[in-house]
């Protein structure tokens, strides 16, 4: 099955749309989340190629170790529909090669 682009950049519009009157930064650093389908997810492959993209990788968890779950920051990046939708697809573009599937993202403020 193939990734519905078209329905994650509506996410990402509509979120600006639903916060409006919301008080957001000129600039940040923006946090996209991914999560693996497979059960041996490749973590070394890509986290080379996002970091070859300019993204910062990390897995956190709560207690401290590594955990199920890659993000993907980049920036200070111009906080604007348009501005995070072009790095968010870009992410995710390499992503679904390693079959990690995007789970939303936030500002890191």
């Amino acid at each position: 099955m193939s990734h519905d682009f078209n329905f994650q950049r509506r996410e990402t519009f509509d979120t600006f749309r639903e916060s409006k009157g919301v008080k957001l930064p000129a600039r940040a650093v923006v946090d996209f989340a991914f999560f693996p389908e497979l059960e041996k997810p490749d973590w070394t492959g890509i986290s080379r190629a996002l970091e070859a993209a300019g993204y910062r990788v990390s897995r956190p968890d709560a207690e401290g170790e590594e955990g199920e779950e890659l993000i993907a920051s980049t920036g200070p990046i111009p906080i604007s529909a348009e501005e995070i939708w072009k790095y968010e697809e870009a992410a995710t573009k390499i992503a679904i090669r390693f079959d990690f599937y995007p789970d939303g993202w936030e500002l890191d403020i």
